[in-house]
């Protein structure tokens, strides 16, 4: 896949918009602090869902979710944490993964998309 940034964001864009077609609306995307990043941040009725979206050809070698290994969930936990102490909620938050499987990179018309909610505890 050509360029990590542009395919990046074309992942998180097909995240959003899966998500939104799901009920979701979405709070922010690409949230950065000293901690990490958070690709997107939404919301539902019940929850407020802290999304790490993984964008592979295939699963041939792993699974996309596999590549959230325990340090990067320590790190979106803490970034999380961080948002959390500045955007004060009542909603419950849960960490959810997509992964999403394109096989021509960016001229897959139609990209495979798992959504794996409270992804990690």
């Amino acid at each position: 896949m050509p360029g990590s940034n542009l395919t990046g964001a074309w992942g998180e864009q097909l995240a959003a918009q899966y998500l939104r077609k799901k009920g979701y609306h979405l709070i922010a995307c690409n949230y950065r602090c000293r901690y990490g990043e958070i690709d997107l941040i939404v919301e539902n009725r019940k929850f407020v869902a802290f999304v790490e979206v993984k964008l592979r050809k295939s699963d041939r070698f792993a699974a996309a979710m596999e590549f959230v290994d325990r340090k990067k969930q320590d790190r979106l936990r803490t970034t999380a944490q961080l948002w959390l102490s500045l955007n004060p909620v009542e909603k419950q938050p849960r960490f959810d993964v997509i992964e999403i499987y394109a096989p021509q990179g960016l001229e897959t018309r139609k990209p495979e998309i798992h959504h794996l909610e409270d992804a990690f505890q």
